[in-house]
């Protein structure tokens, strides 16, 4: 686990809500304080599917909604002349690109033993951190999934021109 202090706010943002940078993640949760704090629970509602089960792929394939879904909606409650008092989103790494991950860093651990790669980003309404964690199913003594999560983040940022320290 580790912890990025997000340098270029508006750079940040904008890649963030403005653009495809972060569509390889879930959205597990968010919470957004602009004049109201709204609260998103990023699961996916699968009695809302109920019925069209019989129309293959209608049911989403993942736990959480896909970022890019979920993008504009959060884009919408924040956008607007004032600067909101804080927000946080809680984002998955997508299970395919998770397993994609371990298997080319030849991880002992499998995507089975994986919960999810997370990325909490936090805005407390001066300063922007993301703060990187690995959830499993139990308890698993190899720290090695999270070395692989930090490294493939701090990629992340670098190919995506997101500038930041760490904490």
């Amino acid at each position: 686990m580790k912890a990025y202090k997000i340098k270029e706010l508006k750079n940040f943002m904008s890649r963030l809500l403005g653009s495809s940078v972060f569509d390889g993640f879930l959205l597990a949760e968010a919470s957004i304080s602009t004049y109201n704090t709204f609260f998103i629970d990023g699961r996916i509602n699968k009695e809302f599917f109920t019925g069209d089960l019989t129309d293959e792929g209608i049911l989403p394939p993942n736990e959480f909604s896909l970022w890019q879904d979920m993008r504009s909606l959060c884009f919408g409650l924040i956008k607007g002349k004032r600067t909101p008092v804080s927000f946080k989103f809680v984002l998955h790494l997508k299970p395919d690109l998770a397993d994609s991950l371990l298997k080319e860093n030849e991880s002992a651990v499998s995507l089975s033993d994986l919960k999810a790669f997370v990325l909490n980003i936090k805005y407390d309404g001066s300063e922007l951190t993301c703060i990187t964690a690995t959830a499993f199913h139990t308890f698993i003594p190899d720290k090695s999934p999270d070395q692989i999560w930090d490294k493939y983040m701090v990629n992340f940022f670098n190919q995506n021109s997101i500038n930041y320290e760490l904490n």
